[in-house]
C-alpha cells in the first residue's frame, strides 16, 4: 500500500498531466495502419476477475471483424489512459476527469463512449466499520481514505464530499488519501489499516456481503445517475481507423444496451464464462454480484455535461487551464451508431457544487 502526504496530493494531481503529456506528444500513433481499411485488432487492458463492456461485446459478436487483443491488466483508469496515449494499447478506459486532463496537457485524444457510471446499482461507495465514530465529512480530518488511484473518480468524489461539508482548502488536506488495491481494500479497512475504503462494484458488493460495513456516502448520492468515464483512443488512431473505430464503439454501445435488457442472471452467467474462456487463472466469484456498467444514456452516448463538469471542477481547483480545453474536440459521438439508433433525452444533473444544469447533447465532429 503506497501513500501521499496530503499537502502533496495538488502537485501529484498536476504531475499526472503533465506525465502524460511528456510521453504522448508527438508519439500517440496506436497499432493502427493508414493502409486501406487500417487495422481490425485493437490493443487494450483489462481487469483482473472482471468484464468490460468491449469484452463482453467481443463476446456478443458486436465487434464483427475486429479482434481485442488483451496485453495484460491495468491498475487503474489514469494508466489505461496514459497507455492509450503512448501507443502502447490502442484505447483505453478512465474517469472523465482525468480524460479532461490528460486533453489540457496537450495530450491528443478523443472520447468515443461512455463505459461506466453511476446509479442505484452501480456505484462508488466510501465505507467505515459499523463502529466508527465517523459520520460527517468533518469527522473524517486527520484520517485515512483507501482508493484505487489518486487524481481519479474517487478522489474528485472525494473533494466534493469534503467541500459540500464545509471543510476549507486546509482542513481538505488534512484528509489522507492513500493508494490501495481493489482487492486489497476490503481487508484494509477491517484490519484499520485505513479508516475509509471506497468499494465499487462486485467487490463493494463482496464486502457489504460480509457486513460489518455502513457508507458515509455514494457518488450516487452525490451527484445522481451519471455516465463517469469514456473509451478514448488517440486523434490519429481515429483518423488513420475510422471504420474500426466505428465497428468498435457500435459494438460497446450494442453490449451495454444488451446488459440493460437481459436478464441479471444471464449476464452474470455470460460474463462468467468469458471469464474461464481467456484462462487466467481469475476468481469468478465475485461476479455474480455484478449489476450494473451504470451507464446514464442509451448505447453509451456521451454527453457535453459529463466532461463540463469536471473542466470547470478542475479549472476552480486551478489543475487545469480551461483555456486548453476544448469541449467539442474533446468527444465524439459521431462514430457510435448504437448510440444514435436509440436517442435519449436531455435530464437535469447535477453539478460538482451540488446545484443543477440540464444537459445539452452537443457531439462534437458534426
Amino acid at each position: 500500500m503506497s501513500t501521499l502526504r496530503p499537502a502533496d496530493r495538488r502537485r501529484f494531481l498536476a504531475l499526472l498531466g503533465l506525465s502524460a503529456v511528456a510521453v504522448g506528444c508527438g508519439t500517440a500513433v496506436g497499432g493502427g495502419g493508414s493502409g486501406k481499411g487500417g487495422t481490425r485488432t485493437l490493443r487494450y487492458q483489462g481487469w483482473t476477475g472482471q468484464v468490460t463492456p468491449a469484452e463482453l461485446a467481443q463476446d456478443l459478436g458486436h465487434l464483427e471483424d475486429v479482434k481485442l487483443e488483451w496485453v495484460g491488466d491495468t491498475i487503474s483508469g489514469p494508466q489505461d489512459i496514459q497507455s492509450a496515449a503512448t501507443g502502447q494499447t490502442d484505447f483505453g478506459g478512465a474517469f472523465n476527469g482525468a480524460v479532461v486532463k490528460l486533453a489540457a496537457n496537450g495530450t491528443p485524444v478523443k472520447a468515443v463512449i461512455s463505459y461506466y457510471g453511476a446509479d442505484k446499482d452501480a456505484y462508488s461507495g466510501y465505507y467505515v466499520l459499523a463502529d466508527s465514530p465517523i459520520r460527517s465529512a468533518r469527522d473524517l480530518i486527520g484520517k485515512r481514505v483507501g482508493m484505487n488511484t489518486l487524481g481519479a473518480h474517487s478522489e474528485a468524489m472525494l473533494d466534493i464530499y469534503l467541500q459540500r461539508g464545509g471543510l476549507s482548502a486546509t482542513e481538505a488536506d488534512r484528509v489522507e488519501s492513500l493508494v490501495v488495491p481493489p482487492v486489497n481494500t476490503e481487508q484494509s479497512l477491517r484490519q484499520k489499516q485505513i479508516d475509509v475504503a471506497v468499494l465499487s462494484g462486485v467487490l463493494r458488493d463482496k464486502a457489504l456481503a460480509s457486513g460489518g460495513l455502513r457508507p458515509i456516502f455514494t457518488d450516487h448520492q452525490l451527484l445522481g445517475s451519471f455516465s463517469a468515464g469514456t473509451y478514448v483512443m488517440t486523434e490519429r488512431f481515429v483518423e488513420q481507423n475510422p471504420d474500426t473505430v466505428r465497428t468498435f464503439v457500435t459494438g460497446v454501445g450494442r453490449a451495454i444496451d444488451w446488459s440493460r435488457t437481459t436478464p441479471r442472471d444471464e449476464v452474470v452467467a455470460r460474463m462468467t464464462e468469458i471469464v474461464k474462456k481467456r484462462g487466467r487463472n481469475e476468481d469468478v466469484a465475485t461476479l455474480r454480484y455484478w449489476k450494473s456498467f451504470g451507464v446514464a444514456r442509451p448505447g453509451g452516448r456521451i454527453d457535453g455535461d459529463e466532461f463540463r463538469l469536471w473542466i470547470d471542477w478542475l479549472a476552480e481547483r486551478g489543475d487545469i487551464d480551461r483555456g486548453r480545453v476544448r469541449l467539442d474536440a474533446l468527444y465524439s459521438n459521431d462514430y457510435n451508431a448504437a448510440a444514435s439508433a436509440s436517442p435519449s433525452p436531455s435530464a437535469p444533473k447535477a453539478t460538482a457544487s451540488g446545484t443543477t444544469a440540464t444537459a445539452t447533447a452537443t457531439a462534437s465532429g458534426r
